[in-house]
């Protein structure tokens, strides 16, 4: 249950989700329609890469789901464990995300493709930021398992289980969230180009100075 869920959950994971689906539009855009934020299109693209045997893309994609990987494994190290607890240093990672978002906006703006490494390793390093919270997995940077958590919610209810509300707003500011994100990123860049990248980082930052503050005030 997410009955206990302090506030500042719902509303790190609105923002953290607009910043992906921001990161995402603009991505798709500027990158060859690439999607950063999530890896499933990704790894198909490389499949088929693969397929027609086209060594040079392929190792492109392949560094760009490296890169995500890489991502995850520096939160893991600072984090150490999955389950969502006041008192972390979520604060160094949302500041390291800033850092990578910058470096990707500055090697993009020159033409780049280490650019989108940096990119994908932001995104992979803000999803496994918040992973799990009483049972309920919490994902920033994709849609896929909000809308079968989503699903199985309604299920669950329309079978007779209590139906959790606290979890059903958590899902949908998620939602509402990265699909924001996606318009606002689709703006920012046909104005910024990939300039619109320092968006997301600024946001981060200051999500990082909002906890940290947070933190402080209550330990």
């Amino acid at each position: 249950m997410l009955s206990r869920l302090p506030p500042w959950v719902e509303y790190g994971a609105f923002t953290l989700a607009l910043v992906a689906g921001c990161i995402n539009a603009i991505g798709l855009l500027g990158v060859e329609h690439q999607a950063i934020s999530h890896l499933s299109g990704t790894a198909t693209l490389l499949g088929t890469s693969l397929s027609q045997v086209s060594m040079a893309h392929s190792a492109q994609l392949l560094a760009v789901l490296i890169s995500f990987l890489l991502g995850a494994v520096v939160s893991g190290l600072l984090l150490r464990d999955s389950a969502l607890k006041l008192g972390r240093h979520y604060e160094t990672l949302l500041l390291l995300e800033a850092v990578l978002l910058t470096v990707a906006l500055l090697l993009l703006e020159n033409n780049s493709v280490y650019g989108q490494y940096f990119a994908s390793a932001a995104c992979g390093m803000q999803n496994a930021l918040v992973t799990t919270y009483s049972g309920a997995v919490i994902r920033t940077t994709h849609l896929t398992g909000l809308f079968t958590d989503l699903g199985l919610l309604i299920g669950g209810w329309l079978r007779g289980e209590s139906f959790d509300k606290r979890k059903l707003i958590l899902f949908l500011l998620i939602i509402v969230g990265f699909i924001g994100g996606g318009s606002l990123g689709a703006w920012l860049f046909s104005w910024l180009h990939f300039v619109a990248l320092s968006v997301p980082a600024v946001i981060c930052a200051v999500l990082a100075l909002l906890y940290h503050r947070y933190r402080v005030r209550l330990t």
